[in-house]
């Protein structure tokens, strides 16, 4: 937890919030602060700023905090992403919003199981907790906008071509293609397929909505892989 993540409902009155329990524990035990102390806060989808701890009393911690900057910009790029194994969504949604992407959409394909969607990982407050740590982790403040798509076909017919706006749209898949652009700072939609990739069905239907295939190499990646050194190679980090 690189950032106290303050929700509305801790604040109290003026500057004055009040920490949840795991709060609490992170800045008793593992920062070690005391009455006095600061370190660094925001205000999910707001500003960030300092907190100084105000009281510590029967495990209770309260903080002033004080805004004085506004988060990181959001990477120019949306991912549409093929739905993942339920045990690696969890790592993936933490790794997408730390890296700053702010546009998710999960998507089925004829090679995701069935079950998937099924699962119950896919909650809303389970999927926003997930982007909170992800939050947490790089000091950001901005959620995600998490779209769910569980029909390949009507969503890339009906909603694909406006959701994914201006700018490049590119496709990772396997195969004799170009290799995937790097250092890019225009906006880009990027599609991932599951680990068996897209279908060529699939495929067809990308390409008609402007996604053009690219190849990242002759190696075969988990897609908890393949995002960030996609991500890593295509954009300019801040």
């Amino acid at each position: 937890m690189n950032l106290l993540l303050l929700h509305p409902h801790q604040h109290l009155h003026g500057d004055l919030w009040r920490l949840d329990d795991r709060q609490c524990c992170h800045v008793r035990d593992i920062l070690g602060l005391a009455a006095g102390d600061a370190c660094r806060a925001g205000i999910i989808n707001g500003k960030m700023g300092k907190a100084r701890v105000e009281t510590i009393e029967n495990s209770k911690i309260e903080i002033s905090f004080k805004e004085d900057s506004h988060p990181e910009a959001p990477l120019a790029l949306s991912l549409l992403l093929a739905l993942p194994r339920p045990k690696m969504l969890k790592r993936i949604l933490i790794d997408a919003t730390s890296l700053g992407i702010k546009r998710i959409v999960l998507i089925n394909s004829w090679k995701v199981d069935k079950s998937y969607w099924q699962t119950p990982n896919l909650k809303a407050d389970l999927l926003r907790e997930k982007m909170l740590l992800g939050l947490e982790q790089a000091r950001d403040t901005t959620l995600p906008d998490l779209i769910l798509a569980p029909r390949f076909k009507p969503f890339v017919e009906d909603d694909l071509d406006t959701w994914a706006g201006a700018g490049r749209r590119l496709l990772a898949h396997p195969g004799d293609y170009p290799a995937m652009p790097c250092d890019l700072s225009e906006p880009v939609t990027l599609a991932i397929g599951p680990e068996g990739g897209w279908t060529d069905y699939e495929v067809g239907m990308l390409q008609r909505q402007g996604f053009v295939c690219h190849s990242f190499g002759s190696r075969i990646l988990r897609v908890e892989t393949a995002l960030p050194a996609l991500v890593g190679r295509l954009m300019r980090l801040s």
